[in-house]
């Protein structure tokens, strides 16, 4: 976004899950085209708003769960109270242990479509509320390539979520619009996040660069300047739809034996790599 100019000065915004991963990054973007942000998400919010502020923007922190319906109502009248509403809003809070079907308890399903969606339903009825009153505003839901097909790196629960995120989307594209709220999504192809680096072994590091057409990494940056356009007023005329940001993940090039997938989930259920590790991608 470097020399680029969006028009969103002074614009207010909330991102949840921005406390480190692609959240860190959406924020960092914003701020830097000018948009004061509030950061949501249980930890390291403090540290990514301080980043904020030392971009001369207005930030805040709240360690809210927004899978609590009490809590993101407190969180969202307490933005409104101090900045007089809210004109962005980025659902970006979700997570994945990637576990295979026949190894799935329901419990972990459960958790599933409560991290993915719970939050999403959560932050954006209580937001759209506060838009309809300020004659309108930007959702951006991150979902996933997972949600448009399947992922070689999540589990079957994190597919069915993320096109639930998709579904949700559109409908509430076709609801809010009269209201001048604009509601879409970005999926994002296998980025490197510090989460996702962190479960891969270096050779599977490398195919996932093989994987994309462009034959390189995808960024937190990559996926954050998808959300700046779509949450600038360049994006005026598009609503319910998603964009998708994978370097060409899902184009017929490259590929992952099917035996390489299931030896993994087994080895990463083996090992519960995801213990202990932040949820929010």
């Amino acid at each position: 976004m470097a020399g680029s100019s969006y028009g969103m000065e002074g614009k207010k915004a909330l991102v949840t899950g921005g406390g480190r991963g692609l959240g860190k990054a959406i924020c960092r973007a914003l701020a830097e085209e000018g948009v004061d942000i509030a950061v949501a998400d249980l930890s390291d919010a403090d540290q990514t708003a301080r980043e904020i502020e030392a971009l001369g923007r207005q930030a805040a922190a709240f360690s809210a769960n927004v899978t609590k319906e009490d809590e993101v109502k407190t969180m969202v009248a307490r933005i409104v109270a101090d900045w007089g509403g809210i004109d962005i809003l980025v659902n970006n809070v979700g997570g994945d242990h990637a576990i295979l079907l026949e190894d799935l308890p329901a419990a972990e399903w459960d958790w599933a479509m409560e991290i993915n969606l719970k939050g999403l339903f959560n932050c954006t009825k209580a937001v759209a509320e506060v838009m309809k009153k300020r004659g309108g505003g930007k959702i951006v839901n991150m979902a996933s390539i997972a949600g448009l097909r399947m992922t070689m790196y999540g589990g079957i629960a994190y597919s069915a979520a993320k096109a639930a995120v998709l579904g949700f989307t559109r409908h509430a594209a076709f609801e809010l619009g009269p209201y001048k709220i604009n509601v879409n999504a970005v999926c994002p192809g296998a980025t490197l996040t510090q989460v996702v680096e962190s479960r891969m072994t270096p050779e599977v590091k490398e195919k996932m660069r093989q994987a994309t057409a462009l034959q390189d990494f995808l960024l937190p940056e990559d996926q954050a300047d998808a959300v700046v356009f779509l949450a600038s007023d360049r994006a005026r005329m598009i609503t319910g739809t998603s964009l998708t940001v994978d370097g060409g993940m899902t184009l017929p090039v490259g590929s992952v034996e099917w035996e390489d997938f299931y030896a993994s989930r087994k080895q990463w259920l083996k090992e519960k790599r995801w213990e202990g590790k932040s949820t929010s991608l």
